[in-house]
């Protein structure tokens, strides 16, 4: 059933860190930079679209995205992802995580490019080749997913593997930043060279040539992040795991890990004895690992409804607390302006401290494993929605925006100081070699229909029923989030093979100093 655990495996999850974990962190996280990039800086996109392609000429309104079209814009690159993540989870399985790893930034690079250059004045026209593009962005992005978390996961050593995987997810926080320095940097620049005062309604009208400069300027900056890494990429050794457990070559593994980690290996003829090779939803695996995926599909699709949520209505609140003036009222530029520094203020203050006390604690404390931040974080989530929801008159008309800010910048601390970043982590620990990287994309691609389910649905319900409901929906979501995390196993400080059950006890035990 299960046999001895290779020196090169042994040797992995004893080494030192080093600083190629560190080069590892950079090279994988570009994907989840990318992925925040583009979910940052599509509101202000779909801004500038309104005021570019929908303004009714002798209007002194400004235009919106209809609803249908700015569904497509936002629904599009999460279809896109959800299949990267399913077709890129699979194929890491079938030919290897750095032989898919390298097709990834490409198409990063090109539909970063390409977005930018969709020219025409029919917004039929420009809207359909926009979200094409968009489409492959996602699938780009979402392709990083399984490959980059399962490419950390067996490079790691088991005492800082949570934290290193982690650290490759909290590179969304710098894609935020970043996505909120070009917009305000861009928009700050043509703002200083045609200048104008911001209420009046002839420079609202005067700054669509610029903004379509810069809407343009924000999508294609981000191909520089995969463009800068795609070298670094081909240069990876195929993982240890990946050699030995799948390929059956431990030699090769040993000899890949020598060149790049210091380590004392040697070449192994030894077999492997693993479990059978039982395959995705076969009765075995089901019986196995049947649970630990219901609950990590399950956590990552409720996260995301209420993630994505909050995140693609962040100019809406802000409107309504008063940070934002009325569209009416500013031109598109200073719009965008303020957007920016708007969500870079609750980034730098929540969302990013979030991500890295997830890298500093989830290896640190005996008692803070990953199952612990993941419950906490969901139940902090569901107090927190509940308390905007409940007393919601009270923060918006009786002028206590600054409560109403805090309480919605701590939802997203706890978010990422949670499970945000702990579905993510557990999901490239806890299967076999041979099906992680399937089943990790298998868990994304749920919490990308989740998102799908969360920026669709709610922003057709939301001038259904209101924001206030939408935060009452969003806090029971989150609640069954803490139920479910019932389902998934605590993974700190075991090798992969002794959490997937590819190892025995006895001989996890063994190598630990232990006896059952």
């Amino acid at each position: 059933m299960a046999g001895q655990q290779l020196q090169v495996l042994k040797a992995l999850d004893d080494a030192k860190t080093q600083w190629y974990h560190f080069m590892v962190v950079v090279i994988a996280g570009t994907g989840f930079f990318m992925d925040a990039y583009d979910l940052f800086c599509i509101p202000l996109v779909t801004t500038l679209f309104g005021r570019i392609y929908y303004h009714k000429e002798g209007s002194d309104t400004p235009g919106y995205l209809p609803p249908n079209v700015a569904a497509a814009v936002i629904g599009v690159a999460f279809c896109g992802t959800t299949a990267g993540q399913l077709f890129f989870g699979w194929l890491g399985d079938k030919m290897g995580r750095k032989r898919a790893y390298v097709i990834t930034p490409m198409l990063m690079v090109v539909s970063s490019i390409a977005s930018g250059l969709c020219f025409g004045k029919d917004p039929k026209v420009v809207m359909s080749t926009f979200c094409f593009f968009r489409f492959w962005l996602g699938f780009g992005i979402g392709g990083d997913y399984p490959l980059s978390a399962t490419i950390m996961s067996e490079y790691a050593n088991k005492k800082t593997r949570g934290a290193f995987i982690a650290a490759v997810f909290a590179m969304q926080g710098f894609g935020t930043l970043a996505g909120g320095m070009v917009a305000i940097i861009a928009s700050a620049a043509f703002n200083a060279k045609f200048p104008a005062p911001i209420f009046a309604i002839d420079h609202i009208r005067s700054t669509v040539p610029e903004a379509d400069y810069l809407w343009r300027i924000i999508v294609m900056f981000g191909a520089i992040p995969p463009a800068l890494t795609y070298y670094w990429r081909t240069k990876l050794p195929e993982t240890a795991r990946y050699t030995a457990l799948v390929a059956k070559n431990a030699p090769q593994a040993a000899s890949d890990m020598a060149k790049v980690l210091q380590v004392d290996l040697e070449a192994e003829q030894v077999e492997y004895i693993t479990q059978e090779d039982f395959g995705l939803f076969s009765s075995q695996f089901c019986h196995r690992h049947g649970r630990h995926l219901l609950g990590t599909v399950s956590t990552w699709f409720l996260l995301d409804i209420a993630f994505y949520t909050q995140n693609l209505y962040q100019e809406d609140i802000f409107t309504i607390i008063g940070w934002l003036p009325e569209p009416e009222n500013i031109n598109a530029i200073e719009e965008v302006y303020r957007i920016a520094r708007a969500q870079i203020l609750i980034a730098l203050c929540s969302t990013v401290p979030g991500y890295w006390f997830t890298v500093a604690l989830i290896d640190k404390i005996d008692k803070v494993g990953r199952f612990a931040i993941q419950l906490m974080g969901f139940f902090f989530m569901t107090v927190f929605m509940f308390a905007l929801a409940i007393p919601y008159h009270y923060w918006t008309v009786s002028g206590n925006q600054v409560g109403f800010v805090v309480l919605y910048s701590l939802t997203f601390f706890f978010a990422n100081f949670g499970p945000n970043a702990t579905t993510f982590v557990v999901s490239a620990e806890i299967f076999p070699a041979r099906l992680r990287s399937t089943c990790h994309g298998i868990s994304a691609a749920a919490g990308k229909v989740g998102a799908m389910v969360g920026a669709i649905g709610f922003s057709t319900a939301m001038h259904a029923i209101g924001l206030r409901k939408i935060f009452l929906i969003l806090g029971v979501i989150n609640f069954l989030g803490m139920m479910f995390t019932f389902l998934v196993p605590e993974s700190k400080g075991k090798s992969l093979e002794e959490i997937s059950g590819e190892v025995d006890v006895e001989t996890a035990d063994a190598e630990n100093g232990t006896s059952t």
